[in-house]
């Protein structure tokens, strides 16, 4: 068990987190359920293994969830039972926050005051759900986006609808009223600073991490066998929720343009696209099969379900390079698992896609989404056997530098830091009071 250094401010005992509009114990890929539920799982579980109790409440989205249920040891879920079970989206959800809201209430206040010692909320609707605790509990808010309404809005997918305006307020006012924000990346920091009005003083930037135990180099030909796909063939893969946003369409109109430029590499492409249907992706992957046969391909292109964690490894094994063409990403933790796994990954040049690919060297960064700069780009990653071979050497000792343990630890250390400020704003006010003859000594 990790504890914090000498003089260092107390770690907290018990760490509650909220998770309101997807449940860690969602399958990763579809749905709402993507990079978030991973990085709650690996974190949670972290924070136990180092002796923290961790509470996380999220919404009950089927009657057969239990109230309570164990995601690891020392980490319990909470169902709260907020609107109905099902057939609501995120953009439905801000009506039944009251709902939620008192339902963790009630959970605290069926203990000692104190319980929990600080509140950590991912994703807005669970920032105002936060916010309303900490007032009441008295303890420190930390919050993380994950992903920003105004970021997002500003580079918009074709088809992509653009984000609420009581979304845009909701992140606002959690930005404004958190102790901590959270941020993947120095250029997340800046965005919410200049876009959002953070306090630069309350703003950590603590990048996500990868499984370092499970997605690791491994025999390429077993996991091809286990896919069905021929040891000679080139494979390119893209891993993610399918939407607009994660634009898995880029790669396949790359993959058609590579074949046009190339008519002899048909025989040996082979396109995988594993994930399911999400937000205003719904018609997919639907849509996407449309688009390959329209674009001449579906002979290359092969669609997979949603993977566990243990079959995507198989899927970045067994590709030579892995797509992230994302019009927006706060990070990208596919890109991390990929080169963990010892593959190369082409990337788009967004969000905080450029900390976790070393472009050139672990990967390649693309600007834009043209056709024609996305077939050159992934040509060269996996059709050059020299390059490639470079490119795969340095994407296990780049994601090496990112470890959920460490992310764990900056978080444990970030939740100390603002419990004790908390604590000491708490001090200050009640000596003000004293003084002013507001309470009796």
């Amino acid at each position: 068990m990790t504890s914090a250094s000498p003089g260092a401010p107390r770690r907290p005992r018990r760490v509650c987190l909220l998770s309101v509009h997807t449940s860690p114990l969602e399958q990763p890929g579809t749905g709402d359920a993507g990079g978030m539920n991973v990085y709650i799982v690996e974190t949670a579980s972290r924070m136990a293994q180092r002796g923290v109790a961790v509470e996380v409440f999220t919404r009950a989205t089927s009657s057969e969830h239990p109230p309570v249920a164990e995601l690891a040891p020392g980490v319990l879920v909470r169902h709260v039972v907020a609107g109905p079970f099902e057939g609501l989206g995120k953009h439905d959800l801000p009506s039944q926050l009251c709902a939620f809201t008192a339902g963790v209430l009630r959970t605290e206040a069926r203990h000692e005051p104190g319980h929990y010692d600080v509140v950590h909320s991912h994703y807005w609707l669970s920032g105002q759900v936060g916010w309303l605790a900490r007032d009441r509990w008295g303890v420190p808010l930390v919050h993380s986006a994950h992903t920003l309404a105004k970021v997002k809005n500003a580079a918009l997918a074709d088809g992509d609808a653009p984000e609420p305006m009581a979304r845009v307020i909701g992140e606002d006012q959690v930005v404004a009223e958190a102790d901590r924000l959270i941020s993947n990346t120095d250029e997340e920091t800046r965005q919410l600073v200049e876009l959002y009005g953070a306090d630069p003083g309350r703003t950590v930037a603590i990048p996500p991490g990868v499984d370092l135990a499970r997605f690791t180099p491994g025999d390429r030909a077993a996991a091809r066998r286990a896919l069905g796909i021929a040891p000679g063939a080139v494979v390119l893969a893209f891993a993610g929720r399918i939407q607009p946003l994660k634009a898995p369409h880029v790669l396949l109109r790359a993959a058609a343009e590579m074949l046009r430029r190339d008519p002899g590499l048909r025989a040996r492409l082979v396109v995988l696209v594993a994930g399911g249907p999400s937000g205003s992706g719904l018609a997919e992957p639907a849509a996407l099969q449309g688009l390959a046969a329209a674009l001449g391909i579906t002979d290359v292109v092969r669609f997979l379900p949603p993977q566990t964690r243990d079959g995507l490894v198989d899927v970045y094994r067994a590709a030579d390079v892995v797509a992230v063409p994302s019009h927006n990403e706060s990070f990208g933790l596919v890109a991390l698992e990929a080169q963990a796994c010892g593959t190369p990954v082409v990337a788009a040049r967004v969000g905080g896609l450029p900390v976790a690919v070393a472009d050139g060297r672990s990967g390649l960064l693309v600007d834009g989404h043209g056709d024609a700069q996305w077939a050159d780009a992934l040509a060269a990653a996996a059709l050059a056997p020299g390059r490639r071979d470079e490119l795969a050497a340095a994407a296990v000792p780049h994601a090496r530098c990112f470890s959920w343990d460490r992310t764990a630890d900056a978080l444990l250390d970030t939740y100390a830091g603002a419990a004790a400020e908390f604590a000491d704003r708490q001090r200050q006010a009640m000596r003000a009071r004293l003084a002013a003859g507001m309470i009796e000594p």
